[in-house]
């Protein structure tokens, strides 16, 4: 245990030295001037302080009141040396922190059996602390544990459907590191931005309903086709629906309300502008662009340059032009977009910001 002890007597800082120093695991740190103790427990914890009432600079009051405000000492008890017993000082004393008060008059036995009950206090607050420190330590590994488990599932279930899609070619490994990049330059927190990284490779997992031989069509779809398989949306909203996980909530949010329009003639819900999760209007424009600079059986993959112009034709109709700004802004702060600009080069750029989706969750940035 450590204890600090001010004084401006270096007499009575040794007497007090001594007393709490011949009980077992004690050490006592002595600071004649107030400035120096204070600016010690801004950087280090005590477990107790002892701390005279009248001394030059500013008096033990202050000092204690100045001491609660630093994160070390909060809690920890702080005990006034007083050669008077006016009620209006230990007052004072109590309304600025200190827990209890030792008098000078006091005989040396008074004040070793004093002395003895309020080291016992102290220690055991010590130990309480570092029972529940350790506590917290244990529940954030745990809760860490549990996330990186559910990184996990989201991971497998994101793998699964692109075996079942297999014309998507790690679609949902660049939508999510688009989804990243957009987030980021939205200013959301580094949680919400990694949230959003991790939940929106199932966007489209409402696919693993939708019969073959739409799903795998090489060619255009037919009217009744396409409206077969805008079911994936409400059809993901199901299967991740009722979670008791944020992840897999958000992951339910994106599945759903990703094929929603900006000016309200999106499916499935017709929802328009800000009624549209922001997430989904994140991963809506990441998966478009995708979609437009990939190659599939049925078309070919447009130049950057080009899939950039149609997005930015859809400004304020198909997509949220907040949410548009921060997309090419990372494009632009990525590459220096082109007509002839490979879309390899950002690719390789975004693989080199975001690690590819390959990786265990446990090394996912």
């Amino acid at each position: 245990m450590r204890v600090m002890i001010v004084d401006d007597s270096r007499s009575s800082l040794a007497q007090l030295k001594a007393m709490v120093e011949q009980f077992d695991a004690v050490e006592a740190a002595t600071f004649l001037d107030p400035e120096l103790a204070l600016e010690d427990a801004s950087t280090q914890r005590f477990d107790l302080a002892i701390i005279d009432h009248i001394m030059p600079k500013f008096d033990g009051i202050t000092l204690i009141g100045r001491m609660r405000n630093t994160r070390f000492h909060r809690q920890v008890p702080m005990v006034m040396v007083t050669a008077t017993g006016e009620d209006a000082v230990k007052m004072r004393a109590l309304e600025a922190g200190a827990t209890d008060f030792l008098s000078k008059s006091q005989s040396r036995l008074e004040l070793t059996i004093k002395l003895r009950n309020i080291i016992s206090l102290a220690d055991a607050l010590r130990r309480l602390d570092d029972h529940v420190a350790s506590q917290a330590r244990e529940i954030e590994r745990a809760t860490q544990s549990l996330l990186l488990r559910e990184e996990e599932m989201v991971f497998c279930l994101s793998k699964a459907l692109e075996y079942r899609d297999t014309d998507t070619n790690d679609h949902t490994c660049r939508v999510a590191s688009y989804s990243r990049m957009i987030a980021e330059k939205l200013g959301l927190s580094e949680r919400e931005c990694r949230s959003v990284y991790m939940a929106s490779p199932l966007h489209d997992i409402g696919k693993v309903a939708i019969p073959d031989g739409i799903l795998l069509k090489p060619g255009k779809l037919d009217d009744g086709e396409r409206e077969i398989i805008k079911t994936h949306a409400a059809i993901g909203a199901r299967i991740l629906s009722d979670s008791n996980s944020e992840l897999i909530n958000l992951a339910a949010e994106i599945a759903e309300s990703h094929h929603e329009r900006w000016d309200g003639k999106g499916y499935p819900n017709g929802l328009a502008g800000e009624a549209i999760p922001l997430c989904a209007r994140i991963v809506a424009i990441a998966d478009v662009f995708d979609a437009l600079t990939t190659e599939r059986p049925y078309k070919k993959a447009l130049p950057l340059g080009e899939a950039l112009s149609v997005l930015e034709a859809e400004r304020g109709r198909h997509f949220d032009p907040v949410c548009l700004d921060a997309f090419l802004s990372a494009i632009a702060a990525l590459v220096e977009p082109g007509p002839a600009f490979p879309l390899e080069a950002l690719l390789r750029r975004l693989g080199e910001a975001y690690p590819a989706r390959s990786r265990t969750p446990e090394r996912l940035t």
